[in-house]
């Protein structure tokens, strides 16, 4: 039964995550996916100590609009951290999709890591992660998004606050 439990918790997860990304990802999304340690719920936090948590992704989300459609994304992620030989099977838009996935990650310092690893010619679906994080006032994210946020970028900021209003009242 347990398993069967499993299998049902690791299918809510992949839709949920599956409702964070445009429709036209959601083929290089479910390579993604494949790779996520949805089976382990024993979570390292920032001190290194060991946490069991009951679920993986936190209840409380965010909808936002993008090219009028409805994302989904979760506020907060417990995933551990990935293998690396796995990631290096992804392609570069599948890592990005990785990188904005686990920028909703609980550890801060995972955040900073895979803002890092994003890529520097972003594509306007990353905007929505981004711009999240811009919110949560962490002062050693800003200059790294700073850089991402450039000439190739800012129309897609534009474009989002436009079809977001509620983030800039």
């Amino acid at each position: 039964m347990l398993k069967i439990f499993k299998g049902n918790i690791t299918s809510e997860y992949k839709e949920r995550l599956t409702k964070a990304f445009p429709k036209k990802l959601h083929s290089d999304l479910n390579e993604v996916l494949k790779i996520i340690p949805f089976d382990n719920n024993k979570v390292k936090l920032f001190d290194g100590t060991i946490h069991q948590v009951d679920n993986l992704i936190h209840e409380n989300e965010l909808d936002v609009v993008l090219d009028n459609e409805t994302l989904t994304i979760p506020y907060r992620l417990y995933f551990d951290e990935l293998n690396p030989e796995l990631e290096k099977t992804l392609t570069d838009k599948q890592k990005d999709i990785l990188n904005c996935i686990y920028l909703r990650h609980h550890n801060g310092h995972l955040r900073e890591e895979r803002l890092n690893l994003l890529s520097d010619n972003l594509e306007k679906w990353t905007v929505p992660f981004l711009i999240q994080l811009i919110g949560e006032y962490i002062y050693e994210l800003l200059p790294i998004i700073d850089k991402k946020v450039n000439e190739n970028t800012l129309d897609f900021c534009a474009e989002f606050r436009d079809e977001n209003s509620i983030y800039w009242q």
